[in-house]
């Protein structure tokens, strides 16, 4: 097969204790999916969960013990962190219902849902999309995905970024919205889900500007710290 020109290199996810890599396919968002955050952007209530999506080649991979670099992206004065937990999903399925959901998750990463907050606003009042503030290059830093047979307990963990040392976000992820399990039967019910698809579960109150020279690291209870500098 010949090709105009050389395509991409698959882009894929360490998997901790593994030499094999995650290759991703679809990078899916659950957004206000923690009630605080819904608060924090003018929002209340358990409304019915929505999703974006971002490609894959805005993933920025950061190995286990690293510090990766994000770019500040062009076109924004309003840069935003928002730390999430992100559910790996091993086997394709569609329809599926939230009991059965833990059969299809291979795993969880800490990933950010990096947002150029203003640039979102600006589309927000004009009634448009608002991929300009979302799906951009380097907007979904993750970090190693945790097989899932190691994380029994994950409804139960802690969630938390620090910025310089200072926590900005912290919550437990039994306070989703929508748990993990609704979530995926939300989302299977309108795409038929594949392995390789990654899902950014949503963020907690404190979301807030970074500027370059912020280092930042995410914690998730049982899940290698996510680290990355802002350059």
């Amino acid at each position: 097969m010949s090709f105009v020109f050389n395509p991409p290199e698959i882009v894929s996810v360490p998997v901790t204790g593994s030499a094999q890599r995650f290759p991703a396919h679809r990078v899916y968002c659950v957004g206000r999916n923690y009630e605080e955050h819904a608060k924090e952007m003018g929002f209340t209530g358990r409304e019915p969960p929505f999703f974006f999506l971002k490609p894959a080649d805005a993933l920025v991979v950061i190995n286990e013990g690293e510090t990766g670099a994000l770019p500040y992206p062009t076109l924004t004065q309003n840069f935003h962190h928002e730390i999430e937990l992100v559910v790996a999903i091993g086997k394709a399925g569609k329809n599926i219902s939230a009991k059965d959901a833990h059969e299809y998750i291979f795993g969880y990463a800490i990933g950010l849902d990096m947002t150029r907050r203003d640039l979102q606003n600006d589309m927000k009042k004009q009634g448009r999309p608002w991929c300009i503030g979302k799906a951009f290059e380097h907007s979904a830093p993750i970090g190693p995905i945790t097989k899932a047979s190691q994380l029994p307990h994950i409804q139960h963990a802690q969630i938390e970024l620090m910025v310089d040392g200072e926590i900005r976000q912290t919550s437990t992820i039994e306070k989703l919205i929508w748990n993990i399990g609704e979530i995926i039967e939300h989302l299977s019910a309108a795409w038929e889900l594949q392995p390789g698809d990654l899902i950014y579960s949503g963020t907690p109150e404190g979301v807030a500007a970074v500027e370059r020279g912020n280092v930042l690291i995410g914690k998730v209870t049982g899940i290698p710290d996510l680290m990355l500098q802002v350059v």
